[in-house]
């Protein structure tokens, strides 16, 4: 009897091996035709009850930049430390690359403009944290 239940526990794990170490069946060809229909998203969340696409708010890209230090030198001279996105701040200096086209373009005590040229207008300044 205890030969019996021994063989039968062996004969268990030996089945329950082999299913796990092999590899999955592959599915039949209708289950696959099926899977690969594209599914109209906006049909399911209609359908579960949205209301339509929420209006996409206008980020403004100067909450991406915090400006950190400056040092202004002369009317084109002077580095500013600007960390974007929450990352450490790096030195940058006038006229080089902040972030995608936007330029250091002038820098003066407590404020730094960004530009995408230097002799351009300035799309926005950056004013450092006021420290009481």
């Amino acid at each position: 009897m205890t030969f019996a239940v021994w063989a039968l526990a062996l004969a268990s794990v030996v089945y329950w091996g082999l299913l796990a170490s092999s590899e999955p069946a592959a599915a039949p060809a209708g289950v696959l035709a099926e899977a690969r229909t594209p599914i109209d998203t906006g049909a399911v969340a209609k359908s579960l009850g949205a209301m339509g696409a929420a209006p996409v708010a206008a980020v403004n890209p100067s909450t991406r930049f915090v400006l950190s230090g400056v040092i202004a030198g002369h009317s084109s001279s002077g580095a500013a430390l600007i960390s974007i996105d929450g990352k450490p701040p790096k030195p940058y200096r006038v006229g080089s690359v902040v972030d995608g086209d936007l330029l250091l373009q002038s820098v003066a005590p407590r404020r730094a403009e960004l530009a995408a040229r230097l002799d351009g207008p300035p799309a926005f300044a950056l004013e450092m944290p006021v420290r009481k």
